[in-house]
C-alpha cells in the first residue's frame, strides 16, 4: 500500500443507524471515535457519506431526477451530523456540499476542501455530485480525484472483496489484491465502473475493510492486511 497522507474515507448512511433510528447517536459516536483515533497519524482525512439510512430512492410515484435529489439532500443531513459528532468531541470538522444542495453548509470547492484538509480539518462531504443518477461511490471517487486524495478507503460490513457473497456461498474466494479491470470484467458488486474508472486513470486505490469492526481503520492506515486493495 502506498503512503498515505491524505485520505478519502466512504461510509455507507446505514453506519449512521441503529436503534430504529436513522441517525442514531450510539452509532454516530463509534463512527466519530474511529475517526479520532487515527487521526494522530498526521493523516488528511476526508469522508463522503451515503444516505441509504434516510432514502433508498422510491417507486414509480416519485421521478428519479426528483428521487435522487431527495437522496442528496439526505447526505448533506449526514454530513453535517458527522461532523457536528466530530466538533463536539473536539476534532476541527467542516461539512462541504455541492452546488444547489448547500443552504446548510459551506459550498465544495476544490480549493476550498485543500484548505481546510492541509488546516487539520476534517472535511465531510454531502450532496453527492450534486446532479442525479450518480451514487455516492462514484462521488467518493470524484472527490478522492479533486483532492488528490492517496487512497479511497471504502467502509462495508465485509472483511474484503470476494468472488461471491459470501453470506450466502460458503465457497466464496477472497481476494488480497485486485486489479479494476478484472473487478469490472467479472462484475464485482464493490463499487460503481464509474467510480473504477475515475480511480484508474488517476491511479488511486481503493481499500476495501469491515469498517464496523473496531480498530480497523487504524489497521488499514498501518497498512495490515485485513481486507481487499483495487488497484492497477
Amino acid at each position: 500500500m502506498k503512503n498515505n497522507k491524505r485520505v478519502l474515507l466512504k461510509l455507507s448512511g446505514e453506519t449512521l443507524s441503529g436503534n430504529g433510528k436513522s441517525i442514531c447517536s450510539e452509532s454516530l459516536q463509534k463512527v466519530v471515535d474511529e475517526i479520532k483515533s487515527v487521526l494522530s497519524k498526521k493523516v488528511e482525512l476526508s469522508i463522503v457519506v451515503g444516505a441509504g439510512n434516510i432514502w433508498r430512492g422510491a417507486g414509480k410515484e416519485i421521478d428519479r431526477v426528483s428521487a435522487d435529489k431527495m437522496g442528496m439532500l439526505a447526505t448533506v443531513m449526514n454530513a453535517i451530523a458527522i461532523s457536528e459528532g466530530l466538533k463536539s468531541n473536539g476534532i476541527k470538522s467542516v461539512a462541504l456540499a455541492a452546488s444547489g444542495v448547500s443552504n446548510f453548509c459551506e459550498t465544495f470547492s476544490q480549493a476550498k476542501a485543500d484548505k481546510y484538509l492541509k488546516e487539520g480539518y476534517v472535511v465531510v462531504f454531502g450532496g453527492g455530485t450534486g446532479s442525479p443518477f450518480f451514487t455516492t461511490d462514484t462521488t467518493a471517487a470524484l472527490r478522492a480525484c479533486e483532492i488528490k486524495a492517496d487512497i479511497l478507503l471504502k467502509a462495508t460490513q465485509v472483511d474484503g472483496v470476494y468472488s461471491a457473497d459470501p453470506k450466502k456461498d460458503p465457497k466464496a474466494k477472497k481476494y488480497d489484491k485486485i486489479t479494476y479491470s478484472e473487478a469490472i470484467n467479472k462484475n464485482l458488486k464493490i463499487m460503481d465502473i464509474s467510480a473504477f474508472l475515475l480511480c484508474m486513470e488517476n491511479d488511486i486505490d481503493i481499500y476495501v475493510f469491515d469498517f464496523h469492526k473496531k480498530g480497523n481503520l487504524k489497521k488499514v492506515l498501518n497498512k495490515q492486511k485485513i481486507g481487499t486493495i483495487v488497484s492497477k
